[in-house]
């Protein structure tokens, strides 16, 4: 008969304990009282405590890990004599608040508290919450303890599906499957101690000093060595967030890109923030080590080639440092290879964030286009519609808007007077061929879809040695993910309350390009921006609903579909789509962004070129 211990280890995982879990075999003690209370009896088999709201004591266990920064101090407790349900966690927090605790890793202590449940960025953020021990005393018994063995988070322990479908309601109540769901693995872990070996990281170190490593290292990989998002079906459930207990001037926190790996063992009580969801906070820290993949360049078009870029210059403004500027202007003209026009999106007004009044931007793309002449690059023009005040969301008084940059030596750009902040554009038959109303113009800019948002900027362009040419290129920055439910969420499938108001934007751009393939169904027109989602979203949907556009990065490999990087998922928020006449295209995700600590951006950016 193995001891209660042994039950615990990663080794007696298997199919005939999972099996008798979800028969029902191995039970929690949901009804058990407040009083003689152990750890498991706290934690219970469900996400919430049943002990919830009462006053426990004495409760035994091991501190393994303490945190005394912030403002939510306290220790990590974990009972070495479990119950036989895998269900149930064996630690739990201490909450000290701001007061660093007096116990030290290895001391065996009783705790005296309230027990609590904690929802980390309020309970309508609609994540998962933490069980805790709060208004707490305890009582240090013995010093040098043997610390519980830690749970090994790998691709054997981490099932396949990532969480019960509840219709879209809350999960709590549910009895733990930790064999059968990846969120509920990582739940009845709460607290406890975890490790990853060699764990390739899929998210950079982030200025919070923070990384995400997936424990599954064969699954959903990219090109790069990312983990790819590619389904709202699966969240590659092996990513953990890392962070680390251990002082910086102790041991510095590793510096890694996606492609690298955390060498050795990491390890360390499993949390939940709601900045990344589950996380192992280090008290034994791997190192970075391999090579990630050096920055890509794109090639040079032809001379009968327009390139068209998008790029996402996260709220640039004449406040952002000297050195944003010349890292984007060197990306424009090296990794870019210069590119004819440009759709740039997040340019701020001349003055940032101050909140005056101010909406023009001629100062922040004056100092980007002379940072990119430095970088010997073109001298670029830009076009632009200031917005009104404040109505195009982003940072407040950041008056965030998407504008053109062109090389004058290789393309025109038609000027047509009349668009304005609140003018929509039209599409206009030119006998036989479109135009513009106004170029550049603003789509709609006055429908509730854009309501707080970023409103599509259209221009009128003409590569030089094909006079005759006509390209519509649309500058896109759709609303942003904010209010969605994490994918963690308690709340499963998590809502996209954001998807119905950029739905709303696709029809509308969707819309726009039909009327100009109404009056001429050989329109060149491009598509271009950050579109803030998925290849597989339903904006994407409308956006080429009829047939009228073509979404480039289904044509790219599978593991090469992403641009951007969040919480350890590779995936795709901007795209570039071409009306049906563009049947020569050449697409290209230049990875310099987003896989990378040391990034100008958050966003990839991307080259189409054509032939008009």
């Amino acid at each position: 008969m193995p001891s209660r211990r042994s039950l615990r280890r990663p080794a007696a995982i298997g199919a005939v304990a999972c099996a008798a879990l979800a028969t029902g075999l191995l039970t929690s003690p949901q009804s058990a009282s407040a009083a003689g209370a152990r750890i498991h009896d706290i934690q219970g088999s469900t996400r919430i405590s049943p002990l919830a709201g009462k006053q426990v004591s004495g409760v035994p266990g091991t501190v393994t890990a303490v945190r005394t920064f912030g403002s939510a101090r306290g220790f990590w407790v974990q009972d070495p004599h479990p119950d036989e349900d895998r269900a149930t966690s064996e630690a739990v927090f201490v909450y000290t608040g701001k007061e660093s605790p007096k116990v030290a890793v290895g001391d065996a202590v009783t705790v005296d508290g309230t027990v609590s449940e904690y929802y980390p960025g309020g309970k309508d953020a609609g994540l998962q919450s933490v069980t805790e021990i709060t208004d707490a005393t305890w009582k240090v018994t013995a010093s040098g303890a043997e610390l519980p063995a830690t749970f090994k988070l790998n691709a054997a322990s981490i099932p396949a599906r990532y969480a019960p479908d509840a219709g879209g309601k809350s999960i709590e109540s549910r009895t733990l499957r930790p064999c059968s769901y990846a969120l509920d693995r990582y739940e009845s872990l709460e607290g406890m101690r975890v490790s990853v070996s060699d764990a390739p990281v899929v998210g950079p170190t982030n200025t919070h000093h923070e990384l995400w490593v997936t424990a599954e290292p064969k699954h959903q990989r990219t090109a790069r060595g990312g983990a790819l998002y590619s389904s709202y079906g699966d969240p590659n459930g092996g990513r953990v967030k890392v962070a680390s207990l251990i002082p910086l001037a102790q041991q510095p926190f590793p510096v890694a890109d996606v492609g690298d790996r955390l060498t050795g063992a990491t390890s360390g009580p499993l949390d939940y923030d709601n900045f990344g969801g589950y996380t192992l906070q280090a008290t034994e820290l791997g190192k970075a080590a391999g090579k990630s993949p050096d920055p890509e360049s794109t090639r040079k078009q032809a001379d009968n080639e327009l390139s068209v870029a998008t790029y996402n210059v996260e709220n640039l403004s004449p406040t952002t440092p000297q050195a944003k500027f010349d890292r984007l202007a060197k990306a424009l003209v090296h990794h870019l290879a210069a590119p004819d026009v440009v759709a740039l999106e997040e340019v701020q007004d001349d003055n940032g964030a101050t909140d005056d009044g101010t909406v023009t931007a001629g100062k922040t793309l004056k100092k980007l286009t002379e940072a990119i002449k430095a970088a010997g690059g073109p001298a670029y023009e830009a076009r632009q519609i200031d917005p009104a005040n404040d109505k195009d969301g982003g940072e407040p008084g950041g008056n965030i808007r998407v504008a053109f940059l062109f090389n004058p030596d290789r393309v025109a750009f038609k000027d047509i007077a009349g668009g304005d902040a609140t003018t929509p554009v039209k599409a206009v038959g030119d006998h036989g061929r479109a135009t513009l109303s106004a170029s550049p113009g603003r789509i709609a800019p006055t429908d509730p879809a854009w309501k707080e948002s970023r409103k599509p900027l259209v221009g009128q362009f003409a590569l030089k040695s094909r006079p005759d040419s006509r390209v519509f290129v649309i500058a896109n920055h759709f609303n942003s993910k904010g209010g969605d439910q994490a994918l963690d969420s308690r709340f499963q499938p998590p809502a996209r309350s954001s998807e119905t108001q950029r739905t709303g934007q696709a029809k509308l751009v969707n819309a726009f390009v039909k009327d100009l393939l109404a009056k001429d169904p050989k329109a060149d027109v491009v598509v271009a921006g950050d579109l803030n989602d998925y290849q597989f979203s339903p904006a994407l949907k409308a956006l080429t609903d009829g047939g009228a556009l073509t979404d480039l990065v289904g044509r790219l490999p599978r593991a090469e579909r992403y641009g951007y990087v969040y919480s350890g998922n590779s995936q795709v928020l901007d795209h570039m789509l071409t009306s049906r006449h563009l049947t020569r295209t050449d697409y290209d995700i230049v990875h310099i962004n987003a896989e990378y600590a040391d990034q100008a951006s958050d966003h990839d950016p991307q080259v189409l070129r054509i032939r008009p």
